[in-house]
């Protein structure tokens, strides 16, 4: 049972720089890839009993990994949720600042609107429909177009805005 733990220690030092690769391709930052690195380690370590022979190794460890990193965004997405529970719902119904009754708020709809205008109605409809929150297929209803399509122009015409405005800020 020690040569086995020993074993699966050294496969898991052996997989350190992969693991932080991956955790980098999941967080997109660092220092947050470190720390998912060194909590998929130790809960790799702690559960080693858990592991059986037959099973890939590597796919195991990636797989503690990956489970980690959902649990810790769900956790965040709930940290962050709001849950109004004054009478009649009051901070829901506030009006929210949106940004756009400032000069630079209105500057940037204006400059928005003036590249999704030049778009050709094939893209700019189905793309300004969903944008108002049309569900794919309802827009594809609306327009006698098979769904593929519709998901394909809403696709390109928001991959077109972000090539056209990616100096904006």
């Amino acid at each position: 049972m020690e040569i086995k733990k020993q074993v699966l220690e050294q496969n898991l030092i052996g997989l350190q720089s992969n693991m932080l690769n991956f955790a980098l391709s999941l967080t997109t930052n660092k220092e947050e890839a470190k720390d998912l690195t060194q909590e998929a380690t130790l809960k790799a370590l702690s559960n080693f009993d858990k592991y059986h022979n037959n099973v890939n190794f590597k796919g195991w460890v990636f797989t503690i990994m990956h489970n980690i990193f959902v649990n810790n965004y769900r956790r965040a997405v709930r940290s962050q949720t709001i849950i109004d529970q004054t009478d009649n719902l009051y901070l829901l119904n506030a009006p929210q600042d949106s940004g756009l009754d400032t000069p630079e708020g209105a500057y940037s709809y204006a400059e928005i609107s003036g590249v999704l205008n030049s778009f050709a109605d094939e893209y700019k409809v189905p793309f300004m429909m969903h944008v108002s929150g049309y569900k794919y297929e309802e827009i594809a209803e609306k327009m006698g177009l098979p769904l593929g399509t519709v998901k394909s122009r809403i696709f390109f015409a928001r991959k077109r805005l972000q090539e056209i405005l990616k100096d904006y800020r």
